[in-house]
């Protein structure tokens, strides 16, 4: 079966044939860096990150493209309430998203531009529009007229008479229509500018996007991507503007994932509703996160909850030490055979509208596979390459096992204010007490660094220890 991709455009699952074979072009709209990320921004982070690895795990040369936007009213006014320059504090939201996207795993997109860095190219669509009949200038202002459109609304499915009942719409007089919007906005005192035709100004949020995804993509390019929300106004206009600008279709394929909800209601700065991407990191593994976000299918709300997240700490500690095990067994090097039939069924649940549930039940199905093998023996190396394929298409393995399970366990030491060295001082001190057959002193010991959440294992080989769940 070919990869089918449900398309917000036509409300189906679509076979996925690029515009060029062998070549995907997708743009992800990115974040507005006037504050931290939170978890909602997280969802479309990783959901974006398994579309790209998995296009290149299917051999696609995939030119990924992701934004920022850093002149908006918000980037505005926070640096007004702090007293600094709207470009330097975007700037240190742009440094704190690096940060985040680094812990995250997620890999990097071929470009990432700024919108400031893109003024000419939008003057450049706006003027067209305007040339066009498309838009029009409104004392210094530059105003997308919807009517001109004659498919504004196909992406929402909604016509004007039915956006306008369920918009929140500023009067203005200046409009010839309501639900016009702004591509070009003068630039009141004090805030940042650039010239253009229609005096000093800047852009609007909307022409961004349609600037920065057709220089780097061209028009037509293949996946347009974001969350939800954006699906109206955002992704409307960008349609609108780019069509009537090119006079030809912007994107073939629009994909939007769902929102992280926090006591039942969207994840939202403006509500206030929000938990930063860092507060989550500061408690759990990022693999941790990761799992727990794919094991939701894109599409659909996810509930935040911490039980679900300590869940898919647990679960992926599993995964980390069967690779770790699979290669003390093995060794790093391979063979290259990989098993065909895990990878085939993981395919097809991937090439299925990238349903990552059903293709994270194929990874655990096979990280069980691999431990049978290791305790009876059997044909083990094609079997743990298909889970490093697998565990590595998904993002949940980045770092060397033995690495991440040492480093786990110094986190969990310290949140009991514990050290490594204390732990192997007391059981020092248990095997001692075990060996003149003080066994109370040896079950005191045990006893004592189980309240504390050590657990010890004693085994033909000697203790050893794991923190409880």
């Amino acid at each position: 079966m070919p990869l089918c991709i449900t398309n917000t455009m036509s409300g189906r699952k679509e076979p996925f044939v690029p515009l060029n074979p062998g070549v995907v072009t997708m743009y992800v709209c990115g974040v507005t860096v006037y504050d931290r990320c939170h978890i909602g921004h997280a969802r479309a982070l990783l959901t974006f990150d398994v579309i790209y690895r998995y296009l290149c795990f299917l051999g696609y040369d995939c030119r990924f493209v992701r934004n920022f936007t850093d002149v908006d009213d918000k980037i505005i006014n926070r640096a007004r309430e702090e007293g600094v320059p709207p470009e330097e504090l975007a700037q240190r939201y742009i440094d704190e998203f690096h940060r985040d996207a680094a812990a995250l795993g997620l890999l990097e997109p071929a470009v990432e531009p700024c919108a400031t860095g893109h003024i000419p190219e939008m003057i450049d669509i706006v003027s067209r529009l305007v040339e066009g009949g498309n838009a029009y200038e409104a004392a210094g202002d530059v105003y997308f007229a919807v009517e001109s459109f004659r498919d504004y609304g196909k992406l929402s499915g909604r016509g004007l008479d039915e956006m306008m009942a369920g918009a929140r719409i500023e009067v203005d007089d200046r409009k010839r229509h309501p639900m016009d919007f702004a591509l070009w906005k003068a630039s009141k005192e004090g805030e940042p500018f650039w010239d253009s035709p229609w005096g000093r100004g800047r852009p609007g949020w909307h022409i961004e996007c349609s600037a920065m995804s057709t220089k780097y993509l061209g028009q037509p390019f293949d996946i347009h991507g974001g969350g939800q929300d954006l699906v109206f106004p955002h992704n409307e206009n960008e349609i609108a503007q780019s069509e009537c600008a090119a006079e030809a279709p912007f994107a073939r394929y629009w994909i939007h994932n769902g929102f992280v909800q926090l006591a039942k209601e969207k994840m939202s700065k403006s509500t206030g509703n929000i938990l930063s991407i860092r507060e989550v990191l500061e408690r759990f593994d990022p693999a941790a996160l990761r799992l727990y976000m794919l094991t939701t299918h894109y599409r659909n709300p996810i509930e935040f909850s911490e039980e679900a997240l300590a869940e898919a700490q647990r679960a992926v500690g599993r995964v980390y030490e069967t690779v770790g095990r699979a290669d003390r067994a093995l060794g790093p090097s391979s063979d290259g055979a990989v098993e065909p039939g895990p990878l085939d069924d993981f395919r097809r649940e991937l090439d299925d509208d990238f349903n990552t549930p059903r293709a994270l039940a194929v990874v655990f199905e096979e990280v069980r596979a691999v431990n049978r093998l290791l305790d009876r023996g059997g044909d083990l190396d094609a079997r743990r390459n298909a889970l490093r394929a697998m565990t590595e298409t998904l993002g949940l393995v980045q770092a060397p096992p033995e690495h991440f399970l040492a480093d786990r366990r110094r986190a969990g030491l310290s949140r009991l204010a514990l050290s490594e060295e204390e732990v192997r001082q007391l059981i020092e001190e248990r095997n001692e007490a075990r060996r003149v057959k003080d066994w109370g002193q040896a079950d005191g010991i045990r006893d004592a660094l189980k309240e504390k959440g050590v657990v010890l294992k004693d085994g033909p080989s000697g203790t050893t220890w794991e923190l409880a769940e």
